[in-house]
């Protein structure tokens, strides 16, 4: 799957890369994709909670070697 939106969140703590993640969705359109690539381990925990609470689906959540690739669709 092609996102619509990428965000590079490598080296930032939390929260801002969910931060950066839900302003991005704020700007999408409903059904869209939006890749976030976070080194922060918190966010392993952070972004699914997030996606939880605001109906987001988190489609995919990937750990390469610390460097986490979550992708999620805007509801």
């Amino acid at each position: 799957m092609t996102p619509d939106i990428e965000i590079d969140a490598k080296g930032l703590l939390c929260p801002l890369p969910v931060l950066r993640l839900r302003k991005a969705l704020e700007s999408a359109a409903p059904g869209a994709l939006v890749q976030l690539v976070a080194t922060d381990g918190a966010s392993w925990i952070d972004v699914p909670h997030f996606c939880a609470q605001t109906g987001h689906e988190l489609v995919e959540a990937e750990d390469w070697e610390g460097v986490k690739v979550y992708l999620v669709r805007k509801s």
